[in-house]
């Protein structure tokens, strides 16, 4: 059994994904019409029991329409003439996309702007508008 190392706290198992292999488009010359050189990988990330529900949730966003409404992420790479190649392009968008959706995002802790800083904006709008006030025209009355 071959364990797919994404990160530190998640490994996959290599039964949890699948692979298809289908025709590819493009070129390739006669190759094109007899080798199924292009890789359909399928992941059932909702059943699976090494990913975490938050996860999960953040692949699902980050998956868009690749993940169907049963949860299973779907990856088509057909960008090399070699099934190998494409096989190994795959499995390094699947690992990708997981790493992504694994990384917490940092606590934004919000903040007020310092009292100080708040005359400093009221002086300078008090200075502008003097400013413009002297551009217009002088009344005589």
């Amino acid at each position: 059994m071959i364990m797919i190392r994404i990160n530190n706290n998640i490994t996959l198992d290599d039964s949890e994904v699948t692979e298809s292999f289908i025709r590819s488009s493009g070129p390739g010359g006669q190759n094109v019409n007899k080798v199924e050189t292009a890789v359909q990988l399928r992941f059932d990330a909702k059943t699976s029991p090494n990913l975490p529900p938050y996860v999960f949730a953040k692949l699902r966003e980050l998956a868009g329409q690749r993940m169907t409404k049963e949860g299973v992420l779907v990856l088509t790479a057909s960008e090399y003439r070699s099934q190998d190649r494409n096989r190994k392009s795959a499995l390094e968008r699947l690992c990708g996309l997981i790493r992504e959706a694994a990384v917490v995002p940092k606590y934004r802790r919000p903040t007020k702007p310092t009292y100080s800083s708040k005359l400093r904006r009221l002086e300078k709008k008090q200075r502008r508008g003097g400013l413009k006030k002297s551009r217009s025209k002088i009344d005589l009355d």
